[in-house]
């Protein structure tokens, strides 16, 4: 390999990722990392969950320290990126210092989106987004307090979750019709409502907080006029990508860096992988895929790239959820009018099924999380299975 330079800009999993897989595929010229966090990369998914669960609660590295050392990344942390030197090919740090680069990776992932109603409530208004988050609201969840979630994606469920497991009084408020509308089908949105109404959560759907003020107590009004008093609030509505450095270097972006399907940006030495890339499709849409999958799929892509590799096949798309004591983990595409379940979801195991035309397209399992990995093959496979086998928990799904 040439001995060029490359930076990476970011510190989550997709930054890491793509160190470990530039290493991998053999770069063996200087390789360096920086961070605004003062920590190493460490796992996201953790946040909602142990982080708040654990009663001496770990961050969990993506990398140990050991394999920064044994591969010779310089790692920067708790640094401020001032301008990416697009054209003179030198980060620029907020102190001055000045690092040359010949190819440039953006990893820099995404923030909550703001919501200034809440946000003018001060240090008792929540997002979770870093480790800082995490500890912050751990602190706040505590038996009897009461906790108002503004949002039930993944994220707010999640924390509905924890924050119930932590004896909090816990209600959700959320605009649209359903729960984690924008990426679970029907009845596993179904199951979760149920799920979390049993664990003595209160979801308000199509549900908006009008006016907010702060006292003894948070006086949240909602759009019907009711008003919840709260000791904290915790809010989820959706990101905005950490794209500004990129935009004022003058690449292209629209809520996110706009990149091929090499993760290549309008500028040729420049990449972005993770949250805050938005993937231009053949149709010219923009998609963005914000899983844990997709970033460490994306750092293998963008490492290809880099060093004029074949690039890695795409699989189909898998991300997961904790909530109490269930794992759910959803593989392909959730959009779809038929589907079909095995097992019992009152038992808490269970699969839900996508077939489109008697082809399987997406499956979402339920505390069965060991036949992913088969379920993903079939999917890609665009297997089609006998229906009476497949609703048939007598039958092993391998033997289908």
């Amino acid at each position: 390999m040439n001995k060029k330079t490359i930076a990476i800009v970011g510190g989550g999993q997709a930054a890491a990722m793509a160190a470990a897989a530039l290493r991998q595929q053999g770069f063996d010229g200087e390789l360096h990392l920086f961070s605004d966090e003062p920590h190493q990369p460490y796992e996201r998914p953790p946040l909602s969950k142990a982080m708040l669960l654990d009663d001496a609660p770990q961050l969990q590295p993506v990398l140990n320290t050991a394999w920064w050392q044994e591969n010779n990344v310089h790692l920067h942390l708790n640094v401020t990126i001032q301008t990416l030197g697009r054209q003179t090919h030198q980060l620029v740090l907020a102190d001055g210092q000045v690092y040359p680069w010949d190819q440039l990776l953006i990893a820099t992932g995404a923030a909550a989106r703001p919501l200034p109603l809440l946000d003018k409530l001060g240090d008792r208004c929540f997002t979770l987004r870093h480790a800082g988050d995490a500890e912050r609201l751990r602190d706040v969840l505590q038996p009897g307090k009461a906790i108002v979630i503004v949002g039930a994606g993944t994220i707010g469920l999640e924390l509905a979750a924890s924050a119930t497991q932590r004896a909090c009084r816990v209600t959700v408020v959320e605009m649209a019709s359903s729960v984690m509308g924008r990426n679970a089908p029907a009845p596993v949105r179904d199951y979760l409502l149920a799920r979390h109404q049993q664990a003595g959560v209160r979801v308000l759907l199509n549900s908006a907080i009008e006016h907010a003020e702060a006292g003894e107590f948070l006086s949240l009004t909602l759009q019907n006029g009711e008003t919840l008093l709260a000791d904290a609030v915790v809010y989820g509505i959706g990101i905005v990508a950490n794209d500004v450095l990129a935009c004022e270097a003058g690449l292209e972006t629209a809520n996110g860096i706009i990149v091929d399907t090499a993760c290549t940006t309008t500028d040729p030495d420049i990449f972005a992988a993770g949250d805050v890339a938005l993937t231009r499709q053949p149709d010219g849409s923009l998609v963005r895929v914000e899983s844990w999958e997709n970033a460490n799929f994306q750092a293998q892509v963008a490492a290809a790239a880099m060093l004029g590799l074949p690039l890695p096949t795409a699989t189909p798309g898998w991300f997961w959820t904790d909530q109490y004591s269930d794992n759910l983990q959803f593989v392909g595409e959730m959009q779809g009018e038929r589907w079909l379940i095995r097992g019992n979801s009152d038992a808490h195991k269970a699969i839900w099924f996508n077939l489109q035309d008697g082809v399987i397209f997406g499956a979402v399992t339920l505390n069965q999380g060991r036949e992913i990995r088969l379920l993903r093959k079939w999917i890609q496979a665009k297997k089609k299975p006998p229906v009476a086998a497949l609703v048939d928990e007598t039958m092993l799904l391998k033997s289908i």
